[in-house]
This record gives C-alpha cells, structure tokens and sequence, in this order.
C-alpha cells in the first residue's frame, strides 16, 4: 500500500513539473509564435487568391524531408504534402499538394483552394471515409532563419473524392506541436507525444488524445499502468488485435545551462483497451524478440503486408557539447505483432543470381513464416555486389501499395553540408529481390549557400515557389531528429 501510494505521489509530481514547464515554455516562446503569424498570414494570404482547383503535370517534386506520404484508399496514388528544405542559409517550408500516379509513374501538383499553411512534421493519415480522407494534425513553422518557431494545433481534412481542404476546429484537442504520431484506430484518430520548441525552452509530451470521426469532436484518454516517457518521432502503428504499439523516439534534457543530452529510445508500449470496456485504456511495457533495430532517431515507419509494421533508416547521432556527429542508415526492419518480434529485412537479390543454400540463421526457422523475408534468404553481402536502392538517411517519408514499399527524401549530413533528397525508391516486400529507382538524383549537385554568402539566400526565399521557411536548422538533426 505506501509503495503504491508513493508511486501515485510521484506520478503526480511528474505532472506537476511537466504543467511547471508547458507554463514556462508557452510564455517565452508566444512572442516567437506572434511574430511568426504575420508571416504565416502573408503566405495564407497569397494561398487564398486561388480560387478554382487546378491540376498540372509535373516533374518530381524538390527535395524535401518531414513531409507526409500517404496512401490513396482508392486509386493507385501517393500523397505528398508539406515539408521543409534547408539550404545552408534560409528554411523553406511547404504547403504544396503532389500525387503521384504509380501505374503511369507520373507527378500532378493540385493546387486547391484555401490549403493549410505551411509545415512540417505534422501527421497525415488517410481513412477511407467518403470516398477516402486525408487528415492533418499540427506540425511546425519556422521563420527563414530557422531560429524562431511556430507550433500548430490546427486539424485539417483535405476530402480526396472532391479535392477540397476543410478545417475542422474543435476544442480540448492537443497542444501545440510537431513530431507526434497519429493512427486511424476503429472510427478514431489516436494522437501520441511530439514536441514544442521555442528559441530557448523546449518540452516533449507523452499525452494522448482521440478525436472522434463521426461526432468531430477531441477527448484526451487517461490510460492506466505505466506508459512511455514524453518523446517524440516514435513509432506508432495498430495491430492485427487493436492494440497501439508505440516504439523508440528521441527526447533531450537540459543538464546545465545551455547543454542538452539527447536520448534514443529503444523501448516499446502497448496502448489497448481493458477488456469489456468501452473507455478504459491501458499502457502495458512490451518486451519483443528478435533482431530488433539499433537505436536510433529520426527513422520512417509504414504499416507492411500482414500487418506488420516496417521500419526504415535514421539516424545514430554522437553527442558532444559542441558538435553533433550522425551515422545514417538505410537498413529495413519488420515489427510483428502477432508475434510480438523484430525481423532484419534483408535483401535475396535478383532471383537468376540467388544462392540455393540457406544461411546460418539468427532466428529459429519458425519466425520467417509469414515474414517478408523467406528462410532461404541471402544478406546483401552474400550476394555479391550491394543491390542499389536509397542511400542511408533520416527522416523520409515512406507509404506502402500493394505490397510495394515507396522511400522518398530525407536528408543525410556530409560534413558541415546538410543534403536534403528527393530521390524516389520503391521496392516489392512480398519478393525482397531488390530496389528500384523511380527517380533518382545525384546529391552532389544539389546547391548549398555558406552562410556568408547573406544576399543570394535572401533572393532564394522570394523565388521559392511554394517555398515555405521552415525548420530549419543547424540542428537538422535534433528537430529532424524528433520530427
């Protein structure tokens, strides 16, 4: 009994402290976020002289991390909205709306009236009521500099049957944010975590909210037991028994002034209903086996055949006071459910040259069955020459059709110089032979101002069409890395 009520007292003072610091955080940084709405207000204002959808054909879009790529519930299309690019100088951030056809493997940008403003790492997620949705919650804004920041707790539907964009506003939804997670659960969208970021204060959450999608309206659950910690740019995905998972994430602390540390969560949750209840959630710690990915932050997740959930590329980011060191990957990972385990997602490489013996495994045999991967499979390495496909990067954006897995941007550091993609990947999950490259871009030809080169960049965002400043930011990393 006291254990317990000692635990509930320290449950109560976390909150407490984490109220403390909303507080603290939210006054500094709103003269940051009022100086930020004029200038979102400007871009709003050149978004509203549209007045009549219109759909051009065009070449791929530019490069681009912390967007969303969502899935069409009907047509054989991808969705990309939003996003931000760094280009040494000034941020740019995006409203821009782009499908890509799969069978015809062809770009359309739609402009459509009265969009969302810019952002980036926000949540998007596509149910297929009405002829299919596409809903956005939040994300961020920042000014060109990528020092100021602008945290939005808007909700949108963009309706795919009529291609018009509604805001839904509705009151006692979440605060202010980017790098959540959100999942469509029954009738739900379930919304996880994320951060806010002012010049000098930031604060990671680990509350959750539903919002109902036939009564519209938010409700914030209170689940029992133990849960994660505030994080954000974790993973969230639904299982086959409708429960939540929700895995890793990044977070930081302040250890002495002007000194964070920031922390690779390698931990992972279940969030489901108790049973027979309606209303009453439940955190519960999972310990899954397998071979599970290494820690790491800013990697892509989208949901795989049976099920499963794929997990795709990040970063592993040396800390020291000064600097910020990161090792990209670009290695596939499946979490399954059902079994509760991790797979290694690895390449057999083009059937005519695939080896018939089997290699040592790590895994006993059983734990293939069902798995993307066969029993037989060959890591890259046996096969010979490295299959091409995506070179190691963070936070991309992934979206799966037919079994086909769909890689596009991100961005990877080379030295001083942050490259930001817009390369475009795909890859059969049910064959796992090998990457194919629908569009593909060098990135050594991408342009990158040195900071004293002040006039050329400032030119930039006049020209940037579309271009939204963002996020910035020296830290592609640490934003990047929570988005």
């Amino acid at each position: 009994m006291g254990k317990k009520g000692k635990k509930e007292k320290k449950g109560r003072g976390a909150e407490k402290t984490a109220a403390k610091m909303e507080k603290k955080v939210s006054k500094r940084s709103r003269k940051e976020e009022e100086d930020l709405e004029a200038l979102i207000a400007h871009f709003q204002t050149l978004d509203a002289k549209r007045t009549q959808i219109v759909e051009t054909p065009c070449p791929p879009p530019s490069p681009r991390l912390n967007a969303s790529l969502s899935v069409h519930p009907e047509k054989d299309e991808l969705i990309l909205f939003g996003g931000e690019y760094f280009n040494g100088q000034k941020t740019f951030l995006y409203n821009e709306l782009y499908v890509y056809n799969i069978r015809k493997d062809a770009w359309t940008k739609v402009d459509i009236p009265s969009p969302p403003p810019r952002r980036c790492a926000h949540q998007a997620v596509v149910v297929p009521q009405g002829g299919g949705q596409l809903w956005v919650f939040g994300g961020e804004f920042a000014s060109p500099s990528g020092e100021q920041f602008y945290h939005y707790k808007d909700l949108w539907v963009l309706h795919l049957a009529t291609k018009t964009w509604e805001q839904v506003k509705s009151t006692g939804g979440p605060s202010g944010r980017s790098g959540h997670r959100m999942v469509a659960w029954k009738r739900q969208l379930i919304l996880f975590g994320g951060f806010h970021e002012s010049t000098r204060d930031y604060i990671y959450y680990n509350d959750v909210y539903a919002f109902n999608l036939d009564t519209f309206t938010w409700s914030k659950l209170s689940p029992s037991g133990t849960g994660p910690t505030p994080r954000s740019g974790c993973q969230m995905s639904v299982t086959p028994q409708g429960g939540i998972v929700i895995y890793g994430g990044y977070s930081k602390q302040r250890v002495k002034k002007d000194v964070d540390k920031g922390t690779r969560h390698s931990d992972m949750f279940l969030l489901k209903l108790e049973d027979g209840r309606e209303d009453k959630w439940v955190w519960t710690r999972m310990n899954p086996s397998g071979v599970k990915p290494t820690p790491r932050s800013g990697f892509s997740v989208a949901m795989a055949p049976n099920h499963q959930t794929l997990f795709f590329g990040g970063v592993c980011d040396e800390e020291e006071e000064e600097s910020l060191a990161g090792e990209f990957f670009n290695d596939l990972y499946f979490y399954d459910a059902t079994r509760n385990r991790w797979f290694e997602g690895q390449l057999k490489g083009p059937k005519s040259e695939k080896k018939k013996r089997r290699r040592g495994r790590r895994e006993e045999p059983e734990g293939s069955a069902g798995q993307p991967q066969s029993e037989d499979e060959d890591s890259l390495e046996e096969a010979g020459s490295p299959t091409p496909g995506p070179c190691p990067r963070s936070n991309a954006m992934l979206a799966v059709k037919h079994g086909v897995l769909y890689v596009y941007g991100g961005m990877f550091e080379a030295g001083d110089r942050q490259v930001t993609l817009s390369d475009l990947h795909c890859l059969d999950l049910h064959r796992m032979e090998a990457w194919k490259a629908l569009v593909e871009m060098d990135p050594e030809t991408q342009e990158w101002l040195e900071e004293t080169d002040s006039e050329e960049g400032s030119e930039e965002v006049e020209g940037a069409e579309g271009g939204d400043e963002d996020e910035d930011e020296d830290s592609g990393e640490e934003s990047g890395a929570e988005d």
